[in-house]
């Protein structure tokens, strides 16, 4: 029997029980929350457990099982959802598989049940797609449109990564998603943006990424083609113009395309300058000076976001008051450039990036944001394309924008065969090279024991990560607070 990707989300009844596998993902987290919101009881599995998602898990009162085991099934839930994390061979995909437990995807479930037949505001990309998804929902809450959405990050202007949108069925509702190119299930190979009927896109950047699933960049632009062939003609993308790659994937769309830039496109930024601690600038369209923006978040990439999230907005008729008033207030996304501790002995800030790009725009952005000061760069290699030595070169040039540099041994490379495997000694050695003041660590501890010998008052700490990091945010918050007496 074939049961996966059935339309029984839909059939179910409140009460009714819904098993996450992979629970802990920041999509499959927020379904996890949406589902709960809705009536439904839910449990989950997984086996990286980590805030922020656990602690909002938590908070939700969701029963997390600690491993993929066939245990978990037990009670039999009347439907499975399972997250791309899952690999057929797991103990507890092998007892799904051999039950007659209805299952389907994450994605799959998004767009029957959570999206259905709303105005979706896809965001996707390689860089700036959970940031650019938090301001767009909340420009579109200030806009008082109501709209329901998803995002891979928690935005410090909602108490959740996720909301429910209105219970009627209304063709004029909006629900914001981040749309991601990884694949969708084991059982299900294609990009997961392509379940979440996109109507209206934002298209921020395409580079290679996920090496562990896409051979070259020539796939990661077919995953995005896909997407570009869904878009109606009556929909919209919007897409960055100074993207060397988009433009080879363009004639797929058959909507409607607008373009943003820096200094190219047909929505474009002047007279960007930092006053009174906000990012402020101009937007020009066809020539004339059309709205001036100011925003919390510092640095190009940041300014791309918002231009992005205006530009579709001002596309799509919403009052341009109430979108320049919904940037301006914007308070970020957690792990998203958040200042965990900042006072005049030092500042702590943690982030999400992972890729190279990633690591190098949010170094540029703390140059900006914070001109002056010493930054001390520490980096976890922990994703799927970091663990590889696809982008050792790349790391090098962007690590050395940072005055200090603390790498550890990449995260988990056991199956990763060992000429294919980044090496955190050699890029140190490399950066050691070139000048740098730069440190290979073994392991966190070794980490908070060098950082202890080189941190001064007022220095800038920055910790890049997409994972827990082995606790490294409070062993580094409690020698601050230690060393400096705070």
């Amino acid at each position: 029997m074939n049961r996966k990707n059935t339309s029984v989300l839909s059939q179910l009844k409140i009460g009714s029980h819904v098993h996450l596998m992979g629970i802990c993902g920041t999509a499959m987290g927020s379904l996890a929350g949406l589902l709960k919101e809705k009536g439904y009881k839910v449990t989950g599995s997984d086996q990286n457990v980590y805030p922020p998602m656990s602690t909002q898990l938590q908070e939700l009162g969701i029963e997390i099982y600690q491993g993929y085991k066939k245990e978990n099934l037990n009670p039999k839930p009347d439907l499975v959802i399972v997250g791309n994390v899952i690999s057929a061979h797991f103990e507890e995909a092998q007892e799904l598989l051999n039950s007659d437990i209805p299952y389907t995807s994450l994605p799959a479930a998004l767009g029957e049940w959570a999206i259905g037949n709303r105005n979706s505001l896809v965001v996707t990309g390689t860089h700036g797609k959970t940031t650019t998804t938090s301001m767009l929902s909340w420009i579109a809450e200030t806009c008082d449109k109501n709209p329901g959405f998803l995002i891979g990050g928690i935005p410090l202007n909602f108490p959740r990564s996720f909301r429910n949108p209105p219970s009627n069925n209304d063709n004029s509702e909006y629900f914001v998603i981040e749309g991601d190119e990884y694949d969708t299930a084991f059982f299900d190979k294609v990009p997961k943006f392509v379940h979440y009927r996109p109507k209206y896109v934002i298209l921020t950047s395409i580079e290679f990424d996920h090496a562990d699933i896409y051979s070259d960049i020539n796939e990661i632009l077919s995953a995005f083609k896909k997407l570009l062939e869904l878009i109606p003609e009556d929909g919209l993308l919007v897409y960055n113009a100074e993207d060397k790659n988009i433009p080879k994937i363009l004639e797929a769309c058959r909507a409607r395309k607008v373009s943003y830039g820096l200094q190219s496109g047909d929505y474009k930024i002047s007279d960007r300058q930092n006053l009174v601690g906000r990012n402020q600038m101009s937007v020009e369209y066809k020539g004339q000076n059309i709205a001036d923006l100011a925003i919390k978040q510092f640095g190009p990439h940041n300014t791309m976001n918002a231009l992005a999230s205006f530009v579709i907005a001002k596309e799509l008729g919403w009052s341009g008051f109430k979108v320049m008033q919904g940037l301006a207030t914007f308070n970020g996304v957690k792990r998203r450039q958040e200042i965990l501790l900042q006072n005049e002995s030092i500042t702590i800030v943690e982030d999400f990036a992972h890729h190279p790009t990633a690591v190098s725009l949010t170094l540029d952005c703390m140059k900006e944001q914070f001109p002056g000061k010493r930054v001390i760069a520490i980096y976890e290699p922990r994703s799927a394309t970091s663990r590889r030595n696809v982008f050792e070169k790349e790391y090098i040039a962007a690590l050395q924008k940072a005055d200090v540099i603390f790498l550890p041994q990449a995260f988990d490379q056991a199956k990763i065969t060992e000429e294919s495997r980044f090496s955190s000694e050699r890029v140190i050695q490399n950066l050691q090279q070139l000048g740098k003041n730069a440190y290979y660590c073994k392991d966190v501890e070794e980490i908070v024991k060098q950082l202890h010998l080189t941190v001064n008052k007022g220095d800038i700490v920055l910790i890049m990560s997409n994972g827990g990091f082995g606790g490294i945010y409070q062993k580094i918050l409690n020698l601050i607070i230690k060393k400096f007496s705070l």
